[in-house]
């Protein structure tokens, strides 16, 4: 009977492996295909470590739960850049370009990484419990379409509600820079700044500004931008070796230390609850981008229940748009990413655009009435 029980616990200890070693492996493949050969590289060595029970596994053991939903392999690699970018793993950085450093050879990028995971693992322990804060600007390029198309259809000023917030970059969209042929949108002189953002033609027929009367936004753990602690954890979330989104992401910042969009710390339903009463004079915007992951399904759920419910009592004169970027599942192309907007009064839903997680390029879907 011992033997049995204890043969039960190894091959459970197993299962468990395998689970988190399938994350792991599928963000290594996410990596490849998103421009990241660094990350793409050290984590798909991290998926074998951990099925084989190395030090990957003494990190992430009891973590588990919902691992893929959680992204806990987002949440391992960016507890480990945190180590690099504040000195406190030298070996690593040498090969990490956010720290000044050159990938180098596969195999020794990932020693360097693997001996990481001995010296600092109860460090590690506590720190992939933080939740993933890819506040990813880039999405901004993506959700424009939606926010011209509300204004346009409207002809009133933005009541931006932004659900997942993180530190809020995104709820300043309207202060950055998107170019493409026979497109341009934006502060000329920001020094966020999007080129050809838009893979075949731009959305056509829409409004050339909007005005924007409130930005607020929530999240469980909101960061804030104008603390060196806040920015970073931005900055480790982002991937090492894509020198583009890090410069994005210090122009954003720069934004956000003159232009007010308030972060409350609260549970992304109730938030919203309290906000979504009518707005005369206004269209509210409900918008989120790779959020409902991390809501579980009762909780996104609730979130739609909200939004509908506020959009019955929509009227002509205080509408109701619900703008979203969240991956989809598609029969013969698997998980893909698109932007979608629901208007109220009325309901009607539709596809807007694919793009990447990341943002730009952006593939322009919808008819332009």
């Amino acid at each position: 009977m011992r033997g049995e029980r204890s043969a039960e616990r190894n091959r459970s200890a197993e299962a468990r492996r395998a689970e988190i070693a399938d994350v792991l492996r599928e963000l290594a493949d996410w990596c490849g295909r998103l421009g990241s050969p660094l990350y793409a590289g050290i984590l798909a060595r991290a998926a074998d470590d951990c099925r084989d029970g190395g030090p990957t596994w003494a990190v992430l053991d009891g973590h588990e739960e919902n691992a893929r939903l959680s992204a806990l392999a987002l949440r391992l690699a960016g507890a480990v850049h945190r180590l690099v970018l504040t000195g406190e793993a030298p070996a690593l950085a040498r090969h990490y370009p956010s720290a000044g450093g050159t990938p180098g050879d596969a195999a020794e990028v990932w020693r360097a990484f693997r001996a990481v995971l001995e010296a600092e693992r109860e460090r590690l322990r506590a720190s992939v419990v933080a939740p993933v804060q890819t506040n990813e600007v880039g999405r901004s390029a993506c959700l424009l379409g939606g926010f011209l198309a509300v204004a346009r259809a409207s002809g009133l000023p933005l009541r931006l509600l932004e659900v997942g917030s993180s530190a809020g970059l995104n709820l300043r969209f309207d202060r950055y820079r998107y170019e493409s042929p026979g497109f341009a949108f934006g502060d000329p002189d920001s020094p966020v700044r999007f080129e050809r953002i838009y893979e075949g033609r731009p959305p056509r027929a829409f409004a050339g500004r909007l005005d924007v009367a409130e930005r607020a936004g929530c999240d469980a753990r909101p960061l804030a931008a104008d603390t060196e602690e806040g920015r970073l954890a931005l900055r480790s979330f982002l991937w090492p070796d894509q020198a583009e989104r890090r410069a994005r992401l210090d122009a954003a910042l720069e934004v956000a230390a003159r232009v007010p969009a308030p972060v409350e710390r609260a549970d992304a339903c109730e938030w919203l609850a309290r906000r979504l009463a009518p707005a005369a004079g206004a269209a509210t915007v409900v918008f989120h981008s790779i959020v409902l992951q991390y809501l579980g399904r009762a909780g996104a759920a609730r979130l739609a229940e909200l939004v509908r419910e506020a959009g019955a009592r929509a009227e002509p004169t205080s509408p109701l748009a619900w703008l979203r970027l969240e991956p989809v599942l598609v029969p013969g192309e698997g998980l893909v990413f698109r932007v979608l907007l629901t208007s109220f009064p009325g309901g009607e839903e539709r596809t807007l655009a694919a793009c990447s997680p990341h943002g730009p390029p952006v593939s322009w879907l919808a008819e332009d009435a």
